[in-house]
């Protein structure tokens, strides 16, 4: 069946048609006349931002929802309180209960436009009760939304007993990437070690590496110069990816910029989770207090990728989240000073094609002719009416098919507002 998608505006507000066919954009064109495809069904998108779908390069879909746990109360709201807790709470969850949370999170993540998740896992667990509650659902879920899965040390690679060797089990057992988090560990040369350890595992299984890098406000975090270097060595390149690197925020100029000659030459992939970031770090300055973010702006007016994430949705180490993207986008260029109206007409980016590279979809991502018809519908005509209103996904389409749709909503005004 063929499906002709008409008056659709792309981030400059500029009017296109996608032609159908099946599940794969046959025809993408700045005016596809209805009369030349008689055949074809015709959805009239009435002048609304259409973009590719969002990517969520990083979250915890294992921890949602968590929150509520009275053994997961996290007081001090620090990282380190954040992931004692979960040490806490983690042995008396199921792997049903597990799925059940995430399908809810997933949920309300297609619902918000996105349709690509990375998700971590904690394989601290001998049981690997998250890992394969995980794999279950990536599965279960395969035609509705494509999803990786991280081989993650929570509680360290050395720090828990036999965690790299869980590592290399999960990742031999299916996962796609492997995680590590070398600042958790109990000195700088186990920290160091573990970088070691996972970029070995990840030449070993041909996989990709994304790991929790300096989240920290400690200026001598500086694991993520080790992960960029190992990677170039190894000849990863972009297949690399360091989320967070908060510790970056507080790195003197001297050594950030010599630092972003290796990350450019690495083609290291970073990932910023905005409203996380801000709400865990600076916990133990009095003021001025540091915003907690990696430098964004500077990364990637370097051309280095940076794209951004929701991270988590009410787990231990952040309260609230509902997978919107969009909301970490408005926080994320409002922290990071990328609020020029050049910076503004561009930052999507940072949360469709910049994650996209960051997943490593490849060309299989975007609208093109040829591939898959995966994409979204903003109530909005441009770029920047969305992030100036902060405006909702209306519908989200994937292989040519709806997985949801918004009717309009109609608004009565009364007699009052006659004067405007």
């Amino acid at each position: 069946m063929k499906t002709l998608f008409i008056n659709a505006r792309n981030e400059s507000g500029e009017r296109f048609d996608m032609l159908v066919d099946g599940a794969k954009f046959v025809k993408i064109a700045s005016n596809i006349a209805p009369k030349d495809y008689v055949d074809a069904k015709v959805v009239d998108l009435d002048a609304k931002l259409v973009l590719s779908p969002f990517v969520d390069p990083h979250i915890h879909l294992d921890y949602v929802y968590t929150a509520f746990d009275p053994r997961a109360k996290n007081n001090s709201g620090t990282l380190f309180e954040g992931i004692a807790r979960w040490s806490e709470t983690k042995g008396k969850l199921t792997k049903q209960e597990i799925k059940d949370r995430a399908k809810i999170a997933v949920k309300k993540e297609i619902l918000h436009g996105t349709q690509y998740i990375r998700t971590h896992v904690d394989v601290t667990d001998p049981k690997l009760t998250a890992f394969e509650a995980m794999m279950e659902l990536k599965d279960e879920i395969k035609d509705i939304l494509t999803l990786q899965i991280i081989a993650f040390p929570q509680e360290g690679m050395y720090a828990y007993k036999d965690g790299d060797e869980l590592v290399e089990k999960a990742v031999s057992l299916g996962a796609d990437v492997v995680g590590g988090i070398p600042h958790f560990e109990y000195s700088r040369e186990m920290g160091e070690k573990s970088v070691h350890r996972l970029v070995d595992i990840a030449v070993k299984y041909n996989k990709l590496i994304d790991v929790h890098c300096d989240e920290t406000d400690d200026p001598n975090s500086r694991y993520l110069e080790l992960l960029a270097n190992l990677s170039l060595d190894a000849g990863l390149l972009d297949k690399t990816t360091a989320s967070h690197t908060c510790a970056m925020g507080s790195y003197d100029n001297a050594y950030a910029f010599k630092l972003m000659k290796l990350l450019k030459a690495s083609k290291i992939n970073i990932i910023a989770c905005p409203t996380e970031n801000l709400h865990l770090q600076g916990r133990y300055d009095n003021y001025p207090k540091r915003r907690g973010l990696t430098r964004i702006k500077e990364l990637n007016d370097n051309g280095i990728n940076v794209c951004f994430a929701q991270d988590s949705i009410s787990d231990p180490w952040y309260p609230l989240g509902n997978g919107s993207l969009l909301a970490q986008l408005d926080f994320g260029i409002h922290a990071g000073h990328m609020m020029s109206i050049e910076e503004i007409n561009k930052v999507f980016a940072l949360i469709t094609t910049n994650g996209a590279k960051t997943l490593h979809l490849g060309d299989s991502y975007g609208i093109k002719e040829g591939n898959a018809a995966n994409f979204i519908v903003l109530d909005a005509g441009s770029a920047w009416e969305a992030i100036q209103e902060r405006v909702a996904t209306i519908a989200s389409v994937r292989n040519g098919e709806y997985l949801f749709k918004t009717e309009p909503v109609i608004r009565s005004f009364s007699d009052k507002m006659s004067c405007l």
